[in-house]
C-alpha cells in the first residue's frame, strides 16, 4: 500500500483540479451550449490551468528556482503561486465570467481565493497543502452540484471524500507535508467554497 499511496499525488495533482470541476459542472448542470463551445471552455482551461503551469514550471527549473513539481520547499512556492494567482485572474475574467457559466465562475473565484490566502500564508513561513486545498475544493463544488441540480451522485461524493484521505495519507508518506499543513491546506481549499457556496446554491 505504501508503493501505491504517492500514485493518488500524481492523479490528483493541484493542476488537473481546475479540469476536473469543469467536467463535472459540464456533466451535472442543465446548460444549454453546444458541442463546440463546450470544446473551448475545455482547451481553454487546459490550457491556462494545465499547459501554461506546466511550460513556466520547465522554465523556472531550467533557471534553478524550483526543483520539484511538488514544490515541497517553501522558498520555491512563491512565484508559481504567483504566476498561478495571476493566470486564475484572466480565467476569471476573460473565460469563466458570472454571466456565462455561473457556477463555475465561483468555484474558479473560490480557488483564487485559496491560492491568495496559501501566498499570503508564505509571508508568515507558513506551510499549506497545495493538494488539500485543491481535493477539499473539488468536493465541496461536487456536493454543491449535486444540491443545486437534485442529481443523487452519492457514489461521487463518497469517492472524493475517500480520495481526500488517500491524497493527504499520499502526501505524508512522501514525507511532503506534514498533518498541520494539510489540515491548513484542506481548510483553506474548502472554506472558500462553503462561502461562496451562498451566492449559487
Amino acid at each position: 500500500m505504501k508503493k501505491i499511496l504517492p500514485v493518488f499525488s500524481y492523479l490528483f495533482h493541484p493542476i488537473f483540479i481546475p479540469f476536473l470541476g469543469t467536467f463535472f459542472y459540464v456533466v451535472l448542470d442543465d446548460n444549454y451550449f453546444t458541442l463546440p463551445q463546450y470544446l473551448v471552455l475545455f482547451i481553454q482551461i487546459i490550457i491556462i490551468s494545465i499547459l501554461l503551469p506546466l511550460t513556466f514550471f520547465y522554465l523556472l527549473r531550467t533557471f534553478g528556482k524550483i526543483d520539484s513539481i511538488m514544490l515541497s520547499d517553501i522558498s520555491q512556492r512563491k512565484i508559481p503561486l504567483l504566476l498561478q494567482i495571476m493566470l486564475m485572474s484572466i480565467l476569471i475574467a476573460k473565460s469563466i465570467t458570472i454571466d456565462r457559466y455561473f457556477e463555475l465562475f465561483f468555484f474558479f473565484s473560490g480557488g483564487l481565493f485559496s491560492t491568495i490566502i496559501v501566498f499570503l500564508l508564505l509571508f508568515a513561513k507558513i506551510k499549506a497543502s497545495i493538494h488539500m486545498i485543491g481535493m477539499s475544493a473539488l468536493t465541496v463544488f461536487i456536493i454543491g452540484l449535486s444540491i443545486h441540480t437534485e442529481i443523487n451522485i452519492i457514489n461521487t461524493v463518497v469517492f472524493f471524500v475517500a480520495m481526500n484521505g488517500f491524497v493527504a495519507s499520499s502526501r505524508l508518506e512522501m514525507k511532503a507535508h506534514t498533518k498541520k499543513e494539510l489540515a491548513i491546506g484542506f481548510v483553506c481549499g474548502m472554506l472558500p467554497q462553503l462561502l461562496l457556496l451562498y451566492f449559487w446554491l
